[in-house]
């Protein structure tokens, strides 16, 4: 016996990639429901070798699904998750809406999974920011070690962590690039994305932060460890799909780069891809379709006590949203509801 499944935000990046992964995956689905806006009725999306059909998510009745994996923003979310989660469906919410909040608990499945029975609260589960969840993937079994006082990262984001939109964007305007009687200003974006670089993701806060950055300091506090201080530099780069970040670590305990290397080798869900030559290193480009997160550049910071260097790349739509909310699911199903 397998689960009943919705995926809310069907016809989307994230929500497309949800259902591809959950086909790629295997994972015990009796019955799957694609549901997307009114606007989207009735488009067609893969789930493995099927074709499904788009249900108008106003009218849908959670009432007998098990599992509801949200791809639909946090104002659509705020509306059609707690119907879901009263109706015994339960959310695994990728947007940002509850991970803040005490009672729904926050999950990487490779640092927290045991936090998963804190859904009961309100039967919703957040999925974290994207720049996050490569992130805390990769600081985990360090941590374990050695234990981390300080990060700061600086992140790479590509332009598909803003939706197709986004993606659209930095197409047209590249394409603009050689075609001088085109014009394409910026509208998803600040500035010009093609051929530059944005230090800006999300809006900015009183601190001269922005929300992004905000993110990435109190979703790796909760997932990890309150006592970890981080700041965060993001940036969105021209580049389609994966994240990349420039992590530097400072720890309690000495930590031998060498010994950090075995340590995440044998890490779940990290591959290390480390040869000091050229091109010895993963780009985002190489990871794109792929569930790891790889680690590259691992090297000792000298400047400060206990200190580690590291290049952290990730499928930003895969690991930083669809694969984990995914694993989430299966975490769920393994640990709680006991169907598949």
């Amino acid at each position: 016996m397998g689960y009943r499944v919705v995926v809310a935000g069907a016809t989307g990046n994230v929500g497309r990639e949800m259902l591809n992964i959950l086909a790629e995956r295997q994972f015990p689905v009796d019955e799957i429901a694609a549901l997307a806006s009114r606007r989207s009725l009735g488009t067609e999306v893969s789930f493995g070798d099927k074709t499904l059909k788009t249900q108008d998510i106003d009218t849908f009745d959670f009432t007998g699904w098990d599992i509801a994996l949200f791809a639909i923003g946090s104002d659509a979310t705020k509306k059609y998750a707690p119907i879901s989660a009263k109706a015994g469906c339960v959310v695994i919410d990728n947007s940002s809406l509850y991970r803040y909040d005490p009672d729904v608990p926050l999950i990487v499945p490779e640092c927290n999974a045991d936090a998963i029975h804190g859904y009961s609260k309100k039967n919703i589960i957040a999925n974290p920011n994207c720049s996050t969840a490569q992130m805390v993937v990769a600081l985990k079994p360090l941590h374990d070690r050695a234990r981390i006082k300080r990060v700061v990262v600086s992140t790479y984001q590509s332009v598909s962590g803003a939706g197709k939109e986004g993606m659209d964007e930095l197409w047209d305007q590249t394409k603009a690039v050689y075609n001088p009687v085109t014009d394409v200003p910026p509208a998803k974006f600040q500035k010009q994305i093609a051929f530059n670089v944005i230090p800006q993701i999300d809006v900015f806060m009183e601190d001269g932060s922005t929300k992004e950055e905000w993110k990435m300091m109190v979703e790796t506090k909760k997932i990890l460890d309150p006592s970890i201080k981080v700041t965060a530099t993001c940036v969105r780069v021209p580049v389609f799909v994966g994240h990349s970040e420039s992590i530097n670590i400072e720890f309690e305990d000495h930590l031998d780069e060498d010994e950090a290397r075995d340590i995440l080798r044998e890490a779940p869900g990290i591959m290390v891809i480390d040869k000091r030559e050229p091109g010895g290193y993963v780009s985002p480009i190489e990871c794109v379709g792929d569930y790891a997160t790889f680690i590259s550049r691992i090297r000792q910071d000298s400047t400060i006590d206990n200190g580690l260097n590291l290049w952290c790349v990730s499928d930003n739509l895969r690991k930083g949203a669809a694969l984990n909310a995914v694993q989430i699911a299966e975490v769920l199903g393994r640990e709680v509801l006991k169907k598949g």
